[in-house]
Formats: C-alpha cells, structure tokens, sequence
C-alpha cells in the first residue's frame, strides 16, 4: 500500500521500513545506508539507490572540512544540528527514501520520550545513536559511564522508540552492546569496527585491517542473532571503505549491507572535485598576453 505520506518530509512507520529493508533483500541486494550532511547529497544518494539515508550531526562538520570525529565533541548540539539539517536541507529534498535522525541520547537537557515525538513529528522515519559512546574508550569512556552519561542511555533511549513503535537503527562496538541493543528492540544493528580510513580527513590508519574487521562484524552478528534472527546486521567503519571492501564482508559474515557516511558523502566528493577543477585547470586558453 503506497505511504500517503511519501513526497512530504517522506515518514514511514516502523513497519514499512523493515518492510522496505525485508523487499531489497528478496531482491538479491544489499540494504545500503548513506550517512547525509547537506541536502544535495542526499539528494544524489537518493538517486544512486540508497535504502535509507541518516542525518548525523558529525555530517554537519564533515562538510565542512572538518574530520567526523567532530560531531563527537562539544563543538554544538548534536541533536539541534541533526534536526536542522533535517528539517530545512535533507527533509525538502527526498522524494522516497526513509530518513533517520541521529539522536544524542545521553543529552541531559533533553526529556527523550518528547525529543523523538519531535523527531517523528519532523517527519523522519526512525532513530540513530549518534553521537554515540559505544566508540569511546580508555579513561574518557569510564568517566563518561561512571557519570551516567553513557551507553546504557542509548540503549535505554532505543527501548523507548521500540515502546513509541519507532525503527531505530543502532551503532554498536562489541558483542556485549549488541545484545543489549537487540534486546532493547533495535530493529537494525551497526557493526561500527571504527572510524573510517582515508580522504583527506579521515583516519590515516585502521586499528584492524579488513580480515579481522570481519570477524569482530561477524560476532556482533551472532551476538545479536543469538536474541532476535530477523534483526538486520550491517557493516559500517575502519577499513570497510569501499564497495569492495563491503562485499568482502557481507561475503564472510552474517550482514545484510552496509553503512556509509565518510565513505560514500566525504570521500566521492573529495575526489570528484579535485578531479574536475584539475580538468578545468588544462582547458587552453587562445589569448595569452
């Protein structure tokens, strides 16, 4: 049945999106998340065949030229920036595809079962974490757990949209937050193996190379599955950079596709641009003083 909605802020429920997800895969193909920080890329996602596109704060500043890892750090609110790129730039231009909105789940400033009614109300058609702390470690990590900042308020805030009947799609870094998450009722799980490599602002260098990047993407895929098997699983991260890299790894584990912001928005653009000024650059020119 055709979404009354569709052409208009584009909402889905929960339903028609797994549903969506569910159609692709009869099809043969890989579900294809693009991570979008202005309106014309999500525009020319959309156009490329991507099942989903999702709004991150970190798209904001990775646009700009400033590596993703910035929308981890207090340089804004990263649930404003994600609602405002979404509201006035992504939102007016999607024709078809569900739109998620990453949501900053451990914000103190924010009731979260009111944030996602806004976030519904907006028009998009589910939930992410991000910024999320499922990537943060060492000292950092403990202090951001210990103060009641952390993971378990993502995973809690995904509880709620699964309460809401909200799709939410979650970012996850071990098999233990995976359970978790799939246990709270996420109803798409990232296997996040790091930030990605390359480009001019991307990480210089993975900390696992692609073979054991499978494996650890491979036993969130168990972790998860071992509590709900109708839970999608996709890669996202490290040195999963490109369409071959991500075949490799829907070849040696369970996932059904794969998640791209760096790696399809960054990194095509860096290249393309560079590329066609250079071609600019050599045109001749027939008056030359």
């Amino acid at each position: 049945m055709p979404n009354p909605w569709t052409g208009v802020g584009n909402p889905y429920t929960r339903a028609e999106v797994i549903e969506r997800f569910n159609n692709t895969l009869s099809k043969g193909e890989s579900i294809i998340v693009a991570g979008a920080g202005t309106g014309i890329s999500a525009k020319f996602i959309e156009k490329g065949g991507a099942d989903m596109i999702i709004i991150y704060a970190s798209g904001r500043f990775r646009m700009a030229g400033a590596g993703s890892i910035a929308g981890m750090m207090a340089y804004g609110d990263a649930n404003a920036i994600a609602m405002d790129i979404g509201e006035h730039e992504v939102l007016p231009v999607v024709e078809e595809i569900p739109v998620i909105c990453g949501v900053h789940a451990s914000d103190p400033r924010r009731r979260m079962w009111h944030w996602l009614q806004q976030v519904k109300g907006m028009g998009f058609s589910g939930i992410n974490n991000f910024p999320t702390h499922t990537i943060v470690d060492g000292q950092f990590g403990q202090s951001i757990e210990e103060t009641g900042m952390g993971v378990q308020k993502e995973i809690d805030t995904v509880a709620l949209a699964n309460k809401m009947d909200i799709f939410s799609i979650t970012y996850v870094a071990t098999p233990e937050e995976a359970k978790k998450m799939a246990k709270a009722g996420a109803d798409a799980v990232i296997a996040h193996v790091g930030c990605t490599v390359g480009g001019s602002i991307g990480v210089s260098d993975a900390s696992i190379g692609l073979e054991q990047a499978a494996q650890a993407t491979q036993a969130i895929c168990e972790a998860v599955h071992s509590v709900n098997k109708n839970t999608f699983v996709l890669s996202h991260g490290g040195p999963i950079v490109g369409p071959a890299e991500a075949a490799y790894v829907n070849e040696h584990t369970d996932t059904v596709g794969f998640v791209g912001a760096s790696s399809i928005e960054r990194l095509a653009v860096e290249q393309s641009i560079t590329d066609l000024t250079r071609e600019f650059k050599s045109i001749p020119v027939k008056r030359i003083k």
